[in-house]
């Protein structure tokens, strides 16, 4: 509820122009137990935190490239549209960042190098709730491709059916992501620092 303070006295300006507090301390011991369970448990521990928290008892954590084929099917032809002009400009935009390789002798016999190498192997983590973040997949996937990331990993978390939104997918698909998990949560980052079973171990996750 608002609550309204006419005309307060100087003296309480700073405790009502403080900012709340949160206290994270709960919430670390949570996360550090999500953690330690997935990097021990593996994809057992994932589906656990998937039931607990999404609702939603997998038997395949991978999206299959049927599932995937079946919702890009489904995305409305105006969406399908409004997502690949999307991503033509972000791809446009960070192509114009990719650098040739510099060389300079800064004195004779001695030559220096730089040069952009793309990490091999990176993690994306797409959020879930009450949108799906398609343009994320966008922002995220279309550099790495480009920057030449060989193995793109991407962990969603499902909806209370085990599916991820048609349009995430079609934006993985747009971007030439097919290594996709139905997974959420700080279970998701676990599996991804530390790999599991199924989900390969990132060396980078965004």
């Amino acid at each position: 509820m608002l609550q309204v303070i006419a005309h307060p006295e100087r003296k309480d300006w700073p405790a009502l122009l403080a900012r709340p507090q949160f206290d994270a301390t709960h919430l670390k011991a949570s996360v550090n137990d999500v953690l330690s369970r997935v990097k021990s448990g593996g994809d057992t521990a994932l589906r656990e935190f998937t039931a607990r928290f999404d609702g939603v008892e997998l038997t395949e954590l991978q999206v299959s490239a049927a599932e995937i084929q079946s919702a890009v099917d489904r995305v409305d032809e105006t969406l399908r549209a409004a997502i690949a002009t999307a991503a033509a400009n972000i791809r446009k935009f960070h192509e114009v960042q990719l650098g040739a390789v510099q060389q300079l002798e800064t004195q004779p016999g001695v030559l220096c190098m730089r040069k952009s190498v793309g990490i091999e192997k990176v993690g994306l983590y797409i959020p879930g709730g009450t949108a799906p973040l398609f343009s994320t997949v966008l922002m995220l996937g279309i550099p790495a491709a480009i920057a030449g990331c060989r193995e793109i990993v991407l962990c969603t978390p499902p909806d209370r059916s085990g599916n991820i939104h048609p349009a995430i997918l079609f934006a993985a698909q747009l971007t030439g992501i097919t290594t996709i998990f139905k997974c959420g949560g700080a279970q998701a980052i676990a599996a991804m620092a530390y790999g599991t079973e199924s989900i390969p171990k990132c060396y980078k996750i965004w």
